[in-house]
Formats: structure tokens, C-alpha cells, sequence
């Protein structure tokens, strides 16, 4: 299997595995949305130690330490990452997967946004375009909800933050997610504790199989994260681009199909304005990455010699 091949297979499988998340976090009900998140963390820092164990990586840890802007961009990306996944798991556990799948179709155009008033990125006419479709697309679903889609604006934010924290770091998925993780585990264990002194813990109340759950909840947050660090070195951004919305759409999918959440005409208009937004972005991509691969070959091809006179 070729090294392009096996990209396309690690991102779709990551991909495929986060938009089947919000059934994995119906499974752990009764649990709470923030003893949920706090088991989460704790067994992260678990599942990744022992695959660094095992890779017998650690020399990382003693350089890291030594470098404390890097640490303390960590700990953003952590408490980033931890409003991210806390909301999440709240949106799913109150019956509004569908505007979690929102939050992830609004993400590119976060990022492009954040290129802008962060990194003073200059747009192309077509990436204004799309953020203005974008931006329309937020109005209406407004209007429909009656409210801001907070928990859609919120997720794509995040996401869109923690990805440029994480873009500045250039730590590898293992490492990252161990550091971040390990920075949360304190106030995750406390949390735990707390529960477990008041008799509101479910750990090992519930059942056997819902104690395991708990447990495999670091593995279902790692094991996506490696397959996507592996896809992402082997894939052109055009395709991991095209790759990501697999996720959302199989969130909306499980959101209608399985859980039965409400589609009005209203809010489907907003979901397709939110379409129309990501068609021409991706479209503009594709033509961008195209021209700018044929320029990188010229650029890269020799003149032809001058003919020498006899």
C-alpha cells in the first residue's frame, strides 16, 4: 500500500471514529457532562503514557520542561481543549448533536477568521465570500433557535484556537496529548474525588460495562488524534481538507436518523447556506493548491540550455 493511500485510510478512519463519538457519549449516561470530560483527561494521560512506554519516548518531557513558553502555550491549548471536548460532551447529552455538527462545518471558516485577525493573513475574494455566506448562514440559524448557536460558535472557536496553538507548537499527536492532558489531570482527578466523597460518582456504581466505558474513554480520545497525526503527514492539505467533513456529517446523520432531533426549513436553509460557504471555500482551495504546485514546478523546472552557434 502506498504512503498516499495509507493517509487517505488513517484520516478517514479518524474522522469516521469522531462523528460516531455522540453514540459512545449516550453510552455513558448517567454520567455527567463534566464527569464525563474529567474521566476523559485522567485516562488519556493513562492510554498515552503506556503508548509512550512502549515506544519508550520520554526524552521530550526534559526538553519541554526546559522551555517555558512552550509550556505555557500547552496549558492554553489544554484549558482550549478541555472548554472544547466539556462542550461537546454537553451538547450531546442534551440532545443537540445536530448543532455540535454545526460547530464542526463552521470550523474551516473559523480558521480562515482567525488567519485574518491573528496571523494578518490577506484573504482571496472567494474566502470573503465564503465567510460572508458563513456569517449569513449564523443569522438565520439564529433567528430559527431564537438564540445565538452557542454551542455550534463555541465548538468551531475552540477547535479553531486550539488547532493554531497546536500549528505554533508542532509537537506530535502522542506528545501533545499526554503534555495537555497531564496538565488537566490535577483538577480532573479533583473533580473526581469530589464526586466520589458526595456519593455522585457513577465510576463503579453503574455496571461493570459502564465502568469499562469510563475507562476506554482515553483510548476513544487517542486513538482518532494518532490516526489523524498519521494521516496528516502523509496527505496535501486539500485532501486531510476534504477529509475533515466527514465528521460533521455523520454527526448530522446520527443526530436526524438516530436521535430524531428537529430539521425545520428554517434551520435546514441555515445548514445549506453553511454548505454553500464550505463549497466555495474548498473549491477555491483546490484552485489555489493547484496553482500554486504548478508554480512550485516551474519554479523547480531548469531553463533549457541556449543553443551554441557552429
Amino acid at each position: 500500500m502506498s504512503e498516499l493511500r495509507r493517509g487517505y485510510l488513517y484520516g478517514l478512519a479518524a474522522y469516521v471514529v469522531w462523528g460516531f463519538f455522540p453514540l459512545y457519549i449516550r453510552l455513558l449516561r448517567p454520567a455527567g457532562s463534566v464527569e464525563i470530560l474529567a474521566h476523559r483527561v485522567v485516562w488519556s494521560v493513562v492510554f498515552v503514557a503506556l503508548v509512550l512506554a512502549v515506544a519508550r519516548n520520554w526524552t521530550f518531557l526534559r526538553a519541554l520542561l526546559r522551555r517555558p513558553k512552550a509550556m505555557a502555550a500547552i496549558t492554553a491549548a489544554a484549558m482550549v481543549i478541555a472548554v472544547n471536548w466539556g462542550t461537546y460532551i454537553y451538547g450531546v447529552n442534551s440532545d443537540r448533536v445536530v448543532e455540535t455538527a454545526l460547530g464542526y462545518f463552521i470550523n474551516p471558516l473559523v480558521v480562515v477568521l482567525l488567519g485574518v485577525t491573528v496571523l494578518r493573513e490577506r484573504l482571496r475574494l472567494a474566502q470573503w465570500l465564503a465567510l460572508g455566506v458563513g456569517g449569513l448562514a449564523v443569522v438565520v440559524l439564529t433567528i430559527d433557535y431564537g438564540r445565538l448557536p452557542y454551542i455550534a460558535l463555541t465548538l468551531a472557536l475552540t477547535f479553531g484556537t486550539y488547532s493554531l496553538v497546536k500549528k505554533r507548537l508542532g509537537l506530535p499527536a502522542a506528545q501533545g496529548l499526554f503534555v495537555e492532558s497531564a496538565v488537566l489531570a490535577l483538577p480532573a482527578l479533583a473533580y473526581l474525588g469530589w464526586l466520589s466523597w458526595h456519593s455522585e460518582a457513577t465510576f463503579g456504581h453503574v455496571s461493570a460495562g459502564h465502568t469499562a466505558l469510563l475507562v476506554f474513554a482515553g483510548a476513544a480520545t487517542a486513538i482518532p488524534l494518532l490516526l489523524f497525526a498519521g494521516a496528516a503527514n502523509r496527505l496535501p492539505l486539500t485532501g486531510l481538507g476534504i477529509l475533515q467533513y466527514a465528521a460533521p456529517v455523520i454527526q448530522l446523520a446520527c443526530g436526524l436518523l438516530i436521535f430524531h432531533e428537529p430539521m425545520p426549513p428554517a434551520r435546514l436553509a441555515g445548514f445549506a447556506l453553511v454548505w454553500v460557504a464550505l463549497i466555495v471555500f474548498t473549491v477555491d482551495g483546490l484552485r489555489h493548491g493547484r496553482r500554486s504546485s504548478r508554480a512550485a514546478l516551474l519554479a523547480a523546472t531548469p531553463e533549457p540550455a541556449a543553443a551554441t552557434s557552429r
